[in-house]
């Protein structure tokens, strides 16, 4: 059975964390057997990824948090100009009423 590469190299992550199936697993060696390329692709697995300096790492996450604390800002005044808005409208149309439709509140 002929297996493409894009299809192995999908399941090339789960036979590196060994949680495939037995028979995904005895697929896959079957075609590592065969394919350099994907061969290769597992072997890139193995290598260690760098990690870029720590503060570099730092200095990103607080620029997220500026990002965040000025999001949250913008929707606190959203929430309060909608709420200020609405609550001059029920005042301007309970005005209204009670001016023009000679409604009295007791």
């Amino acid at each position: 059975m002929k297996i493409s590469c894009e299809i192995i190299k999908d399941l090339l992550p789960l036979y590196h964390d060994g949680v495939c199936s037995n028979e995904s697993k005895a697929m896959i060696e079957e075609h590592l057997a065969e394919c350099d390329n994907c061969k290769a692709e597992l072997d890139t697995m193995d290598e260690v990824l760098t990690v870029t300096s720590m503060g570099q790492n730092l200095s990103e996450a607080e620029e997220v948090k500026k990002l965040s604390r000025k999001w949250k800002k913008g929707m606190l005044k959203s929430l309060l100009k909608g709420a200020l808005l609405t609550l001059l409208i029920v005042t301007s149309a309970l005005l209204i009423l009670f001016c023009f439709a000679d409604i009295r509140i007791v």
